[in-house]
């Protein structure tokens, strides 16, 4: 499994090939690949390639694809289409584990299938979005929810994407996002590939954007949306979203379905990641005191009460939110 490994980026554009389902797990634990939509496709692709290192005894074909599929999911708890891809994968053998020619087979073109579907789900989403808005739309966002983020097309960024396309001529503000600055980047980086129009800020800086008016709506991507449409994603999308309401800025969640999880019931059920302390003090370059605790969650949970729309690839959906299972 080839990846673009994204720790490189923007300086460095570096393919990394996965021989070993260990060796996707560690790209997906330090963030080589990332975004929930990828991470759903990743789990596919692990499945597949899961299946192609096991052994050919049948037994011992199933349980080992099996294990491997299990240690993918707990990989990143929190975004939800990782679970989605490996159990779309798993479903695809059906009654072909006692024969691994087949299986293989079978699991390769559902991984297939999965990334295109992903990548058609995201080019939707950004018809659907992009008709929310008009000409000179200034736009801010959060974290990468890009081509980088789902694999090919993007959610938050699809929807800038087709207003570009359409000429609409979109502005958007990049906050860095800290502790990673995967705005500064990854979004920054897509936008200008795409030639784009966009500006840095650090994330402090976002409010005064707010204040002086600046700021026309707010869209953001996600990695789990709960029954009730309560969206967790990158921590800071809470504070967007408070700033959003207040000052009468409306606020957009673009995913697929896959990122809905309707077996959870509210934001509160979602189990938030907590990520290394190295990633905010450092390790080169130290910039926190070492007696000093750290607390590095790496999403927060925004209520569905501060959200305007859900975007998805089935259209725009509106409160009261019910996602069904």
């Amino acid at each position: 499994m080839v990846i673009l490994d994204q720790t490189q980026l923007p300086m460095l554009r570096v393919e990394q090939r996965c021989t070993s389902v260990a060796m996707l797990i560690e790209a997906i634990s330090v963030l080589a690949i990332r975004g929930a939509p990828a991470l759903g496709v990743a789990g596919a692709m692990g499945v597949a390639l899961a299946a192609e290192q096991a052994a050919d005894a049948a037994a011992d074909f199933q349980r080992s694809v099996r294990l491997d599929a299990a240690l993918l999911v707990a990989a990143r708890p929190t975004a939800v289409n990782l679970a989605v891809g490996v159990q779309r994968a798993l479903a695809a053998v059906g009654d072909a584990w006692e024969n691994p020619t087949v299986a293989r087979l079978r699991l390769t073109a559902a991984a297939e299938q999965f990334h295109a579907a992903e990548v058609w789900c995201c080019e939707q989403i950004g018809a659907h979005g992009a008709g929310l808005f008009g000409a000179g739309a200034r736009i801010c966002t959060i974290c990468n929810a890009g081509a980088l983020a789902t694999g090919g097309y993007g959610t938050a960024l699809g929807v800038v994407r087709r207003l570009h396309a359409d000429g609409l001529e979109p502005f958007v503000w990049v906050p860095e996002t800290r502790p990673l600055l995967q705005g500064a980047r990854l979004t920054a980086w897509e936008l200008g590939q795409e030639g784009i129009a966009h500006a840095v800020l650090p994330d402090a800086a976002v409010a005064s954007r707010f204040g002086l008016g600046l700021i026309d709506a707010v869209v953001v991507g996600a990695d789990r949306i709960a029954r009730n449409g309560d969206t967790a994603n990158k921590l800071g999308t809470f504070g967007l979203a408070i700033m959003a309401r207040h000052h009468g800025v409306p606020l957009y969640v673009a995913a697929p379905c896959t990122t809905i999880d309707p077996t959870t019931l509210e934001g509160s059920a979602i189990v938030i990641e907590e990520r290394s302390r190295d990633e905010v003090a450092g390790t080169e370059r130290v910039t926190v005191p070492a007696d000093s605790p750290v607390v590095n969650p790496a999403f927060d949970v925004t209520p569905a009460s501060l959200i305007d729309a859900i975007i998805t690839e089935d259209g725009v959906h509106r409160a009261p939110y019910a996602f069904a299972v």
